[in-house]
């Protein structure tokens, strides 16, 4: 359904050093530099985290989450921490969402740039 998602960022070289720890956590390793930010592509899609095109500074979207595909528990931990041991701010501990469909596990974080993210994978007990 999507080709890729574009997060805005004021600081390209403190997201990238985010981003390259989080998405090395789940499998998505390769960072690609661009002149206004970083690209993480996959088969599946592309992650790209870059300056507004507009030229103006880069605000956090209200209400918007971007959420990651973790392959079990022990990803969503190390994912968590990676994004904590690199600028990011903890918005949600690791843990069972009882919310969630299936009830997952689940974290969130907060980008350098106050982006809102989070990684889910099965629930290990269900």
């Amino acid at each position: 359904m999507f080709t890729h998602t574009f997060l805005g960022t004021n600081d390209i070289d403190q997201s990238r050093a985010f981003y390259t720890a989080v998405m090395g956590t789940l499998g998505h390793a390769t960072a690609v530099a661009l002149p206004h930010g970083t690209a993480f592509p996959s088969a599946a899609g592309s992650l790209i985290v870059a300056s507004p095109s507009n030229g103006e500074a880069h605000t956090v979207s209200n209400g918007y989450t971007l959420g990651f595909k973790a392959a079990d528990s022990t990803v969503v931990d190390a994912w968590h921490a990676a994004g904590l041991a690199n600028g990011g701010s903890c918005e949600g501990a690791p843990g069972v969402r009882e919310n969630s469909p299936g009830q997952q596990y689940g974290a969130y974080l907060r980008d350098p740039d106050g982006n809102k993210i989070c990684a889910f994978a099965p629930n290990p007990g269900a």
